[in-house]
Parts: C-alpha cells; structure tokens; sequence
C-alpha cells in the first residue's frame, strides 16, 4: 500500500490541531539565519521571548475533553490601573487602537480588550493591553503551557496610541517576558508593570579592567500599577537592566522593544567565527570539544562573571575567537571572545581538568589593531597564551634562538620574552610577552 501525501497532511493536521504558534512565529523564523541579541550564550546569548505568563491570582478550568472552558486572571479581568484608568476617551482611543492593529489575531479574540494599566510618562500617556484568545491550545515554547491570550504595551505618538508588538499570554502561574517597554523618540522613559514580584533596576553598567561586567541596582518602586522611569537614551543600544532576584542573566525582565532597538533592519550579517586548535588538545579535549563546551561552559555559570545581568545586547562586528589547547599541567584550556555590540572584544581563559567545572583563570580586552591582539599570562606557569588572526608566529627566551609557534594562536611557555608576529602580508613585528 502507497501512503498518499494527502494522507501523510491528514494525519498531521489531526495531531497538531491542538497546537498553537505564538503570532510572532514567522518573524521569529525569518529571523533565525541573522544575528543574534546577546543576553548570555547558553549564559551569554539570548534572544527576546514571545511568551508571556499570567501573574498571580488567575484560575484555568477545563472542560471535557481538555478544552479550556474559563480563565480567570487580574490580566483580563482585574480594574484597570494607573492615573488615567478614570479617562474614558483615552481608554476608547486605546482600544480602537487594539482592534485596528489585530491583524492576524483580529479572529482569534474574544470579548473586549482590556486595559491593565493607563498612565501618564514624560513620553505621553501609555497602556498595557490584554485580551483573551479563542484558540487555547499547547505553545510552542515554553513546552507543557496553553496559550490564553494576547498582550501589548502601547505607545504615545503624534498620531496616537500606537499598539507595539503583541506577545503571547499562557496560563503559566508565574509572570515571565514582556514587562516593560521603553517610550518616546529618545527611548528614554521606560514603563514596568507591576507583576506583583520585586524587581531590580540599573541605568547603565561598566567593564573592569579585566573585562568583567559591573553593574549596580536599585529596587524598582511600583505606584497604581506600574513604574515609570527616566533613563539615559536608549536609541541604538541598550545599556539599562531590569532583573528579579537574586540578580543574574537567568532572571531577567524583558523590554518588549528592545529587538527593534538593536536590530531596526533586522538584516544584520552573522559574527564571523575563527577556531584555532592547539597542538595536544586532543590529548584532553578528544574529538567534540565543541559539544563539551556547550555542556560544561555555556551550561554552567563559569562565564557569570562577564555577562551583563539582566542586560541585552547585540553581537558586535569583530570575530568570535575561538581557541582549544591542553596546558602543560594537562588540563583543558579554552579561550573565548566576547563582545557587545560596538564595545572592545573581551577574551577570557578558562581551565579545567577533566571532569572538573572550568574556571576563568585569565582575562582582558582584544586589541584587533595590534600585533598581537590577545596576550594572556595563565596561573601556574602553564605558559602565555597569544593570538593573531592567520599570523605565522614564533617566540624565544632571552636573547637566545626563534622557535616557531605555528600559525594564529598559540600557548607559549611561561618563560617566553618575545613574541616574532608575521602578518599574512608579510610585515612582521616583534611584541614583548614577559610582563
């Protein structure tokens, strides 16, 4: 017997009725190929969510059969807050605004929208919106919750209450992405709900010397409803954070235009990747260091130090170093580069033995101007670790003899003096590493 494609789409549809793709899916794919936003990598890279839980207080019943017959929930059903919930024409305007931009959730509705918070912000009056969904079934991410509604900050501008982009709402029992938004054409007043959970606030935040990541907080102080603060502009990057406690890159509170700050053409080329493998890695790292990296680093908080907290940001235009090697010592060593969107390149040493968490051991900014753009002494004399870009480079120890280095990166001994760097053009400089 021939399975028919007819078929084939028949049995699908019957085992995917139930579930439903948040309305920013096809964006969110169109997306995919092109650069990320930096909020960690596994830690450090994040992307913004299109999923928003029901805070505290809302009930879901289900009929026979699964379906959802009834949600109860503050979002949909609590008194509308803030200083202007009294202004009844501010409040049509709002939602005629909503109706207007439904597009292809216009359907998927039911009852009236409604406004959970309307306020005054030096950027003009502003509103959050919710209305419940039609279609209840499974999201796609995160797994195991069923989408109930939909949910949008609105803006001020000169023709209006304008709605931004819709998230999805699930009847998660805790509040999750899309809590605040930053208004006007400065992108200098940030609005933050009041989802009933202490949130921490910084304006800015700073690189030590080493290349670490020092931010400073404050308690957010919520009134009617929501919190309106002033911010430096936020044009065409993002430097404030909103985060729960305790405060780390995991417990962050999303800004819901912060992707179209940092990404406005959406069209952005990939980070180019450069890996360099290290004479003996294979020794401790075997055939997939790659993978170990991603369960052992990215999966732990070993980078926690050089993530900005709560913070988002954009890849930047340098290349993602990459470098695999084995310390004299016989451990794992990895160095890897980080940036945020224009700001210098930092790279990071860590080590491990195997089996063991790694730990950032040595770090600093890249100079990709320079010779030799990373030079990091690592503890324990287990050597300098150097590298520059498809160079030929070798080394010596005092006034004695050249020994090649091989090409790109390397792992010096600890007693090197100078570092000889031949450029892929043939300029060749001379960099001292004893210091």
């Amino acid at each position: 017997m021939t399975i028919q494609e007819r078929d084939v789409r028949g049995v699908l549809r019957r085992v995917t009725d139930d579930l439903v793709g948040p309305p920013t899916l096809l964006d969110d794919v169109r997306r995919g190929g092109r650069r990320r936003l930096r909020r960690r990598r596994a830690v450090l890279a994040a992307v913004c969510a299109v999923v928003v839980a029901v805070p505290v207080g809302g009930a879901l019943h289900l009929a026979d059969g699964g379906a959802v017959a009834e949600v109860a929930s503050p979002l949909f059903d609590g008194p509308t807050r803030g200083d202007l919930a009294g202004d009844g024409r501010y409040l049509r305007q709002v939602r005629q605004a909503w109706r207007d931009g439904a597009g292809d959730t216009g359907s998927d509705v039911e009852g009236d929208p409604h406004v959970v918070w309307a306020g005054n912000t030096p950027a003009g009056p502003a509103a959050y919106v919710a209305q419940r969904a039609t279609a209840t079934g499974e999201v796609w991410e995160p797994a195991g919750e069923r989408m109930i509604g939909y949910a949008a900050f609105v803006e001020p501008t000169a023709d209006g209450p304008r709605v931004m982009t819709r998230e999805t709402v699930t009847d998660a029992g805790s509040y999750g992405s899309w809590q605040a938004a930053l208004l006007g054409p400065r992108r200098d007043v940030l609005v933050v709900l009041d989802a009933g959970k202490p949130v921490e606030f910084s304006p800015t935040f700073r690189y030590a010397a080493d290349g670490r990541i020092e931010r400073t907080f404050q308690r957010v102080k919520f009134r009617d409803g929501a919190a309106v603060l002033s911010v430096p502009p936020q044009r065409d990057r993002v430097t404030v954070a909103l985060v729960r406690k305790p405060v780390s890159a995991t417990t962050a509170v999303h800004i819901a235009n912060a992707h179209d700050i940092l990404l406005p053409d959406r069209q952005a080329s990939p980070q180019r990747s450069v890996t360099y493998t290290l004479p003996g890695a294979e020794r401790v790292w075997g055939d997939s260091p790659a993978a170990q990296v991603g369960r052992n680093v990215y999966g732990t908080e070993a980078l926690a130090a050089y993530v900005d907290p709560g913070g988002m940001h954009r890849e930047g235009e340098s290349p993602h170093l990459v470098v695999y090697g084995a310390t004299p010592d016989g451990r794992q060593l990895l160095l890897e580069s980080h940036q945020y969107d224009d700001d210098p390149t930092r790279a990071i040493a860590l080590l491990a033995h195997a089996g063991a968490p790694f730990q950032p051991v040595a770090s600093g900014f890249i100079d990709w101007n320079a010779p030799l753009p990373v030079r990091l002494r690592l503890p324990d004399g287990q050597g300098v670790l150097v590298a520059a870009e498809g160079a030929a480079l070798s080394y010596r120890v005092g006034a004695g003899e050249w020994h090649d280095a091989g090409r790109g990166a390397a792992l010096l001994p600890a007693d090197a003096t100078e570092v000889r760097v031949t450029a892929t053009g043939g300029t060749a400089s001379t960099v001292r590493v004893d210091s």
